[in-house]
């Protein structure tokens, strides 16, 4: 915590908002001096002991927060009226490195009781796609508007996960959506990330003492199946050091996983069957030609995956593995014009398939959405950063770490985890992750086997199916693609709100 003297600081901070100070002279007790400037904002210096999130009402200056015990990061906050206007909402970044990278958020209190509700963050996959998409195409209190029927570029979202939680939207690693560095500066591996994630979360509690203590929940999708496993078992292991030197810590309860990739072994299995089984369309859309081309490449696929990136990690062999399994069991999906996502539609618009992006990118590009959002990159906005993702990719980023450890891991120290899927994704499908949990080594993999299925619904009708051992779930929800809160709002919201109440789906 920032150390302060007397409670009459807190009074001259109050004083200081109408106070101009240029960015790059301040120096915030704790850490060093910020000189870079990257831009010439007006900022307020906020160096208080603790403060209650309602303190920060400037819509047009950050109020920066730093900690001792993290003097290369900085948290920049300020109020904004973007999106939901029935909830206080502050947007701003991370400073790392000395001020050299800046990560973008979100923050939107919940609509039910922000000073009672649990905490949860999200973010998006890629690597290299912006939560920006999760917030406006999914998730989010407001979703773009696709008729052109608002005043504002979007519309209100009664499914929004803020309905029952106060949300983080993270715009993570630097170089995705308003995230941005100075000079160049890129985070290149999952692991890395983590401390970055672990430094915001703890810096956000410790100023904003009505959330010390709240439990913390963190979400996501796609790459997120690699992303929060990690960064979930960062913040459990410093919490591990900061109760033996007597710290605060941060109350992790959750790790909620839609349509992820977290097991590299089961992912061209589940391709095969989602695109020449029946396990998303009743009967398969594949040319039964390039079905047996799968069916015979996939033992060979299997094979050289396990001997050069399971069981002994090669980079240059692994890669060389990927890219036999990906021409021999993905180009035909690819050649196919479907939407990777949903295998029930054909691709739209760009790579990442969906019309909304394009919408979303225009909206988050003008001026006067990024003047209420107070983003300070010059780039343009970018839902999914090409290099970000091939930065990942030269690390093996996916492929060197085996992540489904992490999740036994969480396990076995108590953390919750719910993996929810949509059965008509291709990319990071059900089937691969039914496979992957059924052979996950922990204490309960017994326990797991011999649950039974059973169908959850909402308002009577069936959503999929769920089973459950401890402190492990696994849904499936039928009719969805990739993005389960964008194909079914009303049931993704519905389970969140179960997941929190710690009832069954």
């Amino acid at each position: 915590m920032l150390k302060l003297a007397i409670w009459s600081a807190v009074i001259a901070v109050v004083a200081l908002a109408n106070i101009q100070h240029p960015f790059g002279t301040e120096t915030v007790s704790g850490g060093p001096t910020w000189a870079h400037a990257s831009k010439p904002e007006d900022l307020l210096v906020a160096n208080v002991t603790a403060l209650h999130l309602s303190s920060v009402t400037s819509t047009d200056n950050y109020t920066p927060l730093s900690h001792p015990r993290f003097p290369n990061h900085r948290v920049r906050i300020k109020s904004s009226d973007f999106c939901d206007p029935t909830v206080k909402v502050y947007t701003g970044y991370l400073d790392v490195d000395g001020g050299a990278k800046h990560l973008f958020f979100y923050f939107f209190e919940s609509r039910r009781n922000p000073d009672m509700d649990d905490v949860m963050m999200w973010i998006n996959g890629g690597p290299g796609c912006s939560s920006s998409m999760g917030l406006l195409m999914e998730l989010g209190p407001c979703s773009i508007d696709m008729k052109n029927i608002s005043s504002n570029g979007t519309i209100w979202n009664p499914y929004s996960w803020n309905k029952e939680a106060n949300i983080f939207f993270l715009d993570q690693p630097v170089g995705v959506g308003f995230s941005y560095a100075d000079y160049g500066e890129t985070v290149e591996t999952t692991e890395e990330a983590a401390k970055n994630v672990h430094a915001f979360i703890t810096i956000f509690f410790e100023t904003f003492k009505q959330f010390s203590g709240r439990p913390l929940h963190l979400s996501g999708e796609s790459y997120g199946g690699r992303y929060l496993p990690v960064f979930a078992s960062e913040i459990y292991d410093q919490n591990q050091l900061a109760t033996a030197e007597g710290r605060p810590t941060l109350n992790l309860q959750s790790v909620l996983i839609g349509n992820g990739i977290t097991d590299i072994s089961t992912i061209y299995t589940g391709r095969y069957e989602i695109e020449c089984g029946t396990a998303a369309l009743d009967v398969p859309f594949q040319k039964i030609s390039t079905c047996v081309r799968m069916k015979t490449a996939l033992p060979r696929c299997l094979e050289v995956e396990r001997k050069y990136c399971i069981d002994q990690f090669d980079a240059m062999n692994c890669d060389a593995a990927i890219g036999f399994c990906d021409s021999q069991l993905s180009t035909g999906y690819w050649a196919s014009g479907r939407n990777v996502y949903d295998i029930s539609k054909m691709c739209l618009g760009d790579s990442l398939c969906y019309l909304e992006n394009g919408v979303i990118k225009e909206y988050l590009d003008l001026p006067s959405t990024r003047s209420l959002l107070g983003v300070e990159t010059p780039r343009n906005f970018t839902p999914c950063s090409h290099s970000v993702s091939y930065n990942f990719h030269m690390h093996m980023d996916k492929w060197r770490s085996p992540t489904q450890y992490y999740i036994a891991g969480l396990l076995e120290r108590g953390i919750r985890v719910l993996l929810y899927a949509g059965t008509y994704d291709w990319q990071c499908n059900w089937v691969q992750n039914k496979l992957w949990i059924e052979k996950l080594e922990w204490t309960g993999k017994e326990a797991y086997e011999t649950a039974k299925w059973r169908d959850w619904t909402l308002d009577g009708e069936k959503v999929g199916e769920t089973k459950t051992a401890g402190v492990l779930t696994f849904a499936t929800v039928r009719g969805a693609g990739h993005m389960v809160p964008h194909d079914k709002p009303a049931e993704a919201q519905a389970m969140v709100s179960r997941w929190l109440l710690q009832k069954d789906l």
